[in-house]
């Protein structure tokens, strides 16, 4: 079986024009797009289609319509020039519960036959029905840190403008993920995800669903509280501009990690980095 469970919590800063700060546990599922049916068969709690206990449909990613993602992932890699074998490519992402999700963010890892990583694909979702997948070209083992520009409108408290930098390893017996949001030479938000690997199991699956109960829909409710709250405290909001309701663009890599140790997290203060540094606004949190 080449399909798993992530388990762990995201953490979300923002940094200006006001700090605030909020922390959830979650779970993911890590599937192989090629083994979709083989990693889900002999399971009776999770299935493949809109609905199911759990369940995972391909119309929530790529092209929508239910075609295989492969297609739509050498699609995207080719119109943003990134050369790679493809020879696995792996989506981590919410699964249906109930038959609802949303997926803020998935992570399309997609990898030589060495296991080394080629490219990530990170596919962006806002609450307005808009989708955009931000390319980046890996370089192998290890974290990588990457970037881009911010092409979607995702909260209704900052614009289309500034960088994406990204920090990320390889789905192993743990993963992480540090984005943070650069602007004006300032990381004004970070987000950062750190999960451990879990065997995708129907009792693994019962006890998710009754310790993080309806945790898609949950999802959507922190989104719209979390924006309530700012809004009380008085940070004003943006204007969505108009744009294509489904978009690609290419990033950039920085620099591979070479170790383990050197993911660091977002900073809990203001940050002043140079963004110019790989690792501009992710510098270790405080606990």
């Amino acid at each position: 079986m080449t399909a798993a469970l992530y388990i762990g919590e995201t953490v979300h800063q923002r940094l200006a024009p006001k700090t605030h700060r909020f922390r959830y546990r979650l779970f993911q599922l890590l599937l192989d797009v090629d083994r979709i049916d083989e990693d889900l068969k002999g399971l009776g709690l999770i299935r493949r289609g809109p609905l199911g206990l759990f369940s995972f449909d391909e119309r929530d990613h790529g092209w929508r319509d239910g075609r295989p993602l492969r297609g739509w992932v050498e699609a995207r890699l080719a119109e943003t020039g990134v050369t790679a074998s493809a020879h696995r490519i792996r989506l981590l992402t919410f699964p249906r519960v109930l038959g609802f999700v949303f997926n803020p963010i998935s992570l399309i890892y997609v990898e030589d036959p060495a296991g080394g990583l080629e490219a990530v694909i990170y596919e962006v979702n806002n609450t307005f029905g808009q989708t955009h997948a931000y390319v980046a070209p890996a370089a192998g083992q290890g974290p990588q840190r990457q970037s881009a520009a911010k092409r979607l409108f995702v909260s209704p408290f900052f614009g289309v403008d500034g960088e994406y930098r990204f920090l990320v390893t390889p789905p192993g017996e743990t993963l992480t993920l540090s984005i943070a949001r650069v602007h004006r030479r300032r990381a004004d938000f970070t987000a950062t995800l750190s999960a451990e690997r879990h065997d995708l199991t129907d009792r693994r699956l019962l006890a998710l669903f009754f310790g993080l109960p309806l945790l898609t829909l949950k999802v959507v409710a922190a989104i719209h509280w979390q924006a309530l709250r700012l809004w009380l405290r008085g940070v004003p909001l943006v204007p969505r501009p108009p744009g294509p309701d489904v978009g690609a663009s290419a990033a950039t890599l920085r620099s591979r990690a070479m170790r383990e140790s050197d993911v660091s997290l977002p900073a809990t203060e203001g940050s002043s980095d140079d963004p110019d540094r790989p690792d501009a606004g992710l510098r270790p949190a405080a606990s």
